[in-house]
């Protein structure tokens, strides 16, 4: 299949998503914190992802979080950058800053440092909004990866995670 600068099982997935989204016509938008881009780069190392792959955004920090998603201060200021409320509000704002049908949100605690109790490294957080789908579409979650792989385990399990919130 070709030489490709990521991982195989990261390529294949989105290779997957790629083609499962451009057969239903479905435009796709990714905004990214932890992962920095590392889906988007997944997406776009796919022959054909222009056709699906609307725009990515990389809000690593809470003020880019703020200024390019409109990510609520509020928000971030209640429940922190990695909460179901901030990954939920970065979906949005990916959705109806772009022209995508659909978004995916990731946000989270890649290490080694910056772990709590009650988030320790490891933990992302996803959310997926779709347009014109209503509440029935909302689709939030919090993980707890295995952070023995350190950073770029962690990251790669989140981007993995992330492509599969975007198929169908």
């Amino acid at each position: 299949m070709g030489d490709y600068l990521l991982p195989a099982e990261l390529v294949d997935k989105a290779r997957e998503v790629v083609a499962a989204n451009r057969a239903i016509g479905r435009r796709v938008a990714v905004a990214e914190s932890c992962t920095g881009g590392l889906v988007s780069a997944a997406i776009t190392e796919i022959a054909g992802s222009s056709e699906m792959f609307e725009s990515g955004y990389v809000t690593y920090s809470n003020a880019a979080k703020v200024a390019e998603l409109n990510v609520c201060e509020d928000v971030v200021e209640t429940f922190g950058a990695v909460s179901i409320a901030t990954a939920w509000a970065m979906a949005q704002g990916a959705l109806e800053s772009s022209g995508a049908d659909v978004a995916v949100a990731i946000t989270g605690i890649a290490g080694p440092d910056g772990g709590t109790p009650q988030k320790p490294v490891g933990t992302v957080v996803f959310a997926r909004a779709e347009r014109n789908a209503g509440s029935d579409a909302i689709v939030a979650d919090q993980k707890l990866f295995d952070a023995s792989g350190g950073r770029s385990g962690v990251r790669l399990q989140a981007a993995l995670c992330a492509l599969e919130l975007l198929l169908p």
